[in-house]
């Protein structure tokens, strides 16, 4: 949940800004305002030098202004400053851009001068179908039947069946573009809040969502948005069922969309940015090492970009995408121990980019770092940050929910906390079978804590054996292997069987790995 320190709005707009941003509020405001308004210079002043929001302690600060002034001026304030961070950054999006010239198209048509209005909607028209900004057209189309209907032009013959052309081509392409983008926004809604699809019952839920709201003929659309929020379903959608092929495949035409319009990343970083991140995350399900590293380069590179950099949102975004993936990748690689040099650096950006971080990734922060410190051996700390995702009120990822309380149950598990163990198996079972969230893994799972931890560890052994040999032949089951996907349950049992550490299991795991994709490459090119 968010911290109280910035549940003031006012006082989360003024702690976003950077020195840059606050130096031009200052030259804005006082070159705009009345010398009466300048309080509200002391105001900002107040806001910006407070750790966090205290209204007794910002009347403190500013004796002449009564309490019953504050709510007035706090308002007053917080337009004054997007005001003049609208005027700082229109140069820096099409968005503002496009915005500036209809308000300069519908002042002029207010003077009554049609015609230069006429001329620049004209030019908008131009700049946003280069931009694929649809919207904005319909505005432009809206004002020019506006004019058009009102007033004698003579600006062009033909004219009202041309905008009528034109209006219903770009209502027909909004029409499918809405439906698109709801059934991405909608799946991806359902991960959120769920995971990955616990059952059969899931997957065909999931599966009749989508079939009925795709369009039809949607593969042989050509416009941008159209085959970008339609990339973005089939992700969520392959996804959701751990079709990690599919998923690949169109996080790849996502990026590759990018690719071949690369102005456009400028207008959609946002989007640009979160399919860098699942093509990521598909190398990183389908083990693809050496893809997973080119990528994560490239990613890095664009980071450190100047278009990343100057804007707090794709800065955050690009640090919780790459940082997570480079905790994804010692995961792949079983090297947890170097993977803890990390978090550090991570909680020192999680607290610093804490106004623009949601819960969500918090979530899976902590889940990572746990499960990192499970795979290095200290049980202790993955149980601390284990419970910061129990303890949480935030109705998010009821599979983070249910996956964290199996690991501080193993968790415990390894420390001998045998008191406590069979509370805890009923807690969890409850939980998991409340969250319809058990497969036959974790009722595996469950029955094996149950009937051992009272068996001495010398004596564990061949019981990890007979483990291992029921929970193998569900590794190719989809289902059932779930809760592979959230913890290496195999290399944790392994890990048991033949006396070795998680971290040594998994390594022999992608050295083998890798010399298999290798002879592979080998062989192809031979044939070639």
């Amino acid at each position: 949940m968010m911290s109280n320190r910035y549940s003031d709005t006012l006082f989360q707009l003024i702690h976003s800004l950077e020195k840059a941003e606050k130096r031009n509020f200052k030259l804005y405001i006082k070159r705009s305002s009345a010398k009466e308004d300048l309080k509200i210079i002391q105001l900002f002043d107040a806001m910006d030098k407070l750790n966090e929001y205290d209204e007794k302690l910002l009347l403190k600060k500013l004796p002449s202004i009564e309490k019953p002034q504050l709510s007035n001026l706090k308002t007053h304030l917080y337009k004054q400053v997007l005001a003049s961070l609208r005027l700082l950054k229109t140069s820096e999006n099409i968005d503002l851009q496009l915005h500036e010239q209809l308000d300069y198209a519908r002042i002029l048509y207010n003077k009554g001068l049609y015609l230069q209005s006429l001329k620049i909607l004209e030019r908008i028209k131009e700049l946003a179908r280069s931009y694929n900004q649809d919207s904005f057209l319909i505005q432009v189309i809206s004002l020019e039947k506006k004019i058009e209907t009102l007033h004698i032009t003579r600006s062009m013959q033909d004219r009202a069946d041309r905008l009528t052309a034109e209006a219903n081509e770009i209502n027909d392409r909004r029409r499918i573009i809405t439906q698109l983008s709801n059934l991405a926004l909608q799946l991806y809604s359902w991960y959120i809040k769920n995971g990955h699809a616990r059952n059969k019952e899931d997957e065909t839920g999931v599966r009749k969502f989508f079939i009925d709201n795709l369009p039809p003929d949607a593969h042989k659309l050509t416009g941008f948005y159209e085959k970008l929020y339609l990339c973005q379903s089939y992700c969520w959608y392959a996804f959701i069922r751990q079709d990690f092929l599919m998923y690949y495949r169109y996080t790849q035409k996502w990026v590759d969309l990018f690719n071949e319009q690369d102005f456009m990343i400028s207008v959609e970083t946002g989007h640009f940015i979160k399919g860098m991140h699942n093509l990521l995350n598909a190398h990183f399900d389908l083990r693809n090492f050496k893809k997973f590293e080119v990528v994560l380069q490239e990613f890095e590179k664009f980071a450190a970009s100047d278009a990343t950099m100057h804007h707090d949102n794709f800065r955050t975004q690009t640090f919780v995408y790459i940082y997570s993936s480079k905790l994804n990748q010692h995961f792949m690689l079983g090297t947890f121990k170097e993977g803890l040099s990390l978090v550090p650096y991570i909680e020192e950006k999680l607290q610093e980019y804490s106004l623009f971080i949601d819960p969500h990734r918090v979530l899976v922060f902590n889940y990572k770092i746990a499960t990192l410190y499970f795979g290095n051996g200290d049980y202790s700390t993955s149980i601390d940050y284990l419970q910061k995702i129990i303890n949480t009120n935030a109705d998010l990822r009821n599979d983070l929910q249910c996956y964290a309380r199996l690991v501080h149950l193993m968790a415990h598990f390894e420390l001998g906390n045998f008191d406590i163990i069979e509370y805890l198996i009923k807690s969890v079972v409850r939980f998991m079978a409340k969250m319809q969230n058990l497969t036959v893994i974790e009722e595996e799972m469950f029955k094996f804590l149950r009937s051992t931890f009272h068996i001495s560890r010398k004596k564990l052994q061949p019981e990890f054996v007979k483990f291992l040999d029921k929970i193998k032949q569900y590794e190719k089951s989809r289902f059932e292997t779930r809760s592979f996907a959230y913890l290496d349950i195999i290399s944790w049992v392994e890990s048991k069987v033949y006396g070795k550490t998680m971290s040594e299991i998994i390594k022999e795991k992608h050295v083998s790995n890798r010399r298999k994709s290798e002879q592979k490459t080998n062989m192809v090119a031979m044939d070639v």
